[in-house]
C-alpha cells in the first residue's frame, strides 16, 4: 500500500478531523461548542463509512447521530443552559484518572493492533462485496431472531423521553427564576 496515494490521504484527513474535534469536544468548557464538535466528529465517521462503501450505513449515520441526536443536544443546551455560561471546571483529581483511563485505552488498543496486525488483504475485499446492502438493511429492520428494530424503536423511544425531561426542566428553571 503506497503512502501518499488519494486512499491514505482521504483516511489520514477524515481521522485527522475525528481526533481533532473529538478532543475539543470533551476538552471544551462552552457546551455548545462541544454539541457543535461532536457534529464534525460524526460527520466524519459517515465519511469512513462511504470510504468502505457502506453507503446504507454512512446514511444511518448521517440521519441518525450527525442529524438527530446532535439535533436532540443543541435542543437540551437551548432549553436548559444559558449559552454565556460556561461549564463547572474539572477538579485536578477528576482530570487524572480520566488522563489514565485515556492512556489505558491507548494501551490496550495499541497491544491489539500489534497483537493481531491488520493487514490489508485481497480476501477481505471479496467478503465486503458478498455482503449486500439490502441484507444490512434488512438486518436492522427486521423483528426475526439477531434483526434489530427492536433496539432501533427502544433508542428512539429514549430520545423522546430526553426531549420532554429538558422541556420539564426548562420550565421549572424558568419558574425558580421567576
Amino acid at each position: 500500500m503506497e503512502l501518499f496515494s488519494a486512499n491514505s490521504i482521504i483516511f489520514f484527513l477524515l481521522a485527522t478531523i475525528i481526533l481533532v474535534f473529538g478532543v475539543i469536544s470533551v476538552t471544551t468548557t462552552k457546551i455548545l461548542r462541544a454539541a457543535t464538535s461532536l457534529f464534525f466528529v460524526l460527520f466524519a465517521i459517515a465519511g469512513l463509512y462511504l470510504f468502505l462503501s457502506y453507503d446504507f450505513i454512512a446514511a444511518v449515520q448521517l440521519s441518525v447521530y450527525a442529524g438527530g441526536i446532535v439535533v436532540l443536544f443543541v435542543f437540551a443546551i437551548l432549553l436548559v443552559k444559558n449559552l454565556g455560561e460556561e461549564t463547572e471546571k474539572v477538579s485536578c483529581q477528576k482530570k487524572l484518572v480520566g488522563g489514565i483511563a485515556a492512556a489505558a485505552g491507548v494501551i490496550v488498543s495499541l497491544i491489539t493492533i500489534f497483537k493481531y496486525g491488520f493487514i490489508i488483504n485481497e480476501s477481505a475485499d471479496a467478503i465486503a462485496e458478498t455482503v449486500k446492502m439490502q441484507t444490512v438493511g434488512e438486518t436492522l429492520m427486521g423483528v426475526d431472531q439477531y434483526q434489530y428494530l427492536l433496539p432501533f424503536e427502544a433508542s428512539s423511544i429514549l430520545l423522546l423521553a430526553c426531549i420532554i425531561g429538558s422541556v420539564v426542566v426548562a420550565q421549572k428553571n424558568k419558574e425558580e427564576k421567576r
